[in-house]
């Protein structure tokens, strides 16, 4: 079950649609770095699990507009929680990393 919502990009579209729901290509501007093709596909994915809902809009052209859901919603503070945590431990982590890295070679 984590491996459907423990990703880097759910966390983040999340993130993105929580405070409210937003079309397609206002998440992907607010996403830097993300493909239109991974978005797509993570899109896809949190609707598929009920954390996310899809609403075709009737505009020209037509629109699509992402909402979180109750589901989506109930994992904010887990990810809350995560983000302090990395935040909190990430020079630490870095670190670890460096001194790791040092002794392999």
């Amino acid at each position: 079950m984590l491996e459907k919502i423990a990703d880097k990009w759910t966390i983040m579209i999340l993130t993105v649609i929580c405070p409210k729901p937003s079309r397609f290509n206002e998440i992907k501007r607010r996403l830097d770095g993300i493909t239109h093709k991974s978005l797509a596909d993570a899109l896809k994915r949190l609707e598929r699990h009920g954390l996310v809902t899809r609403t075709v809009l009737p505009t020209a052209p037509i629109g699509v507009e992402y909402a979180i859901t109750p589901l989506g919603h109930s994992l904010k503070q887990p990810f809350e929680a995560l983000c302090s945590w990395a935040l909190k431990n990430g020079g630490e982590l870095e670190a670890a990393c460096t001194r790791y890295d040092q002794r392999k070679h």
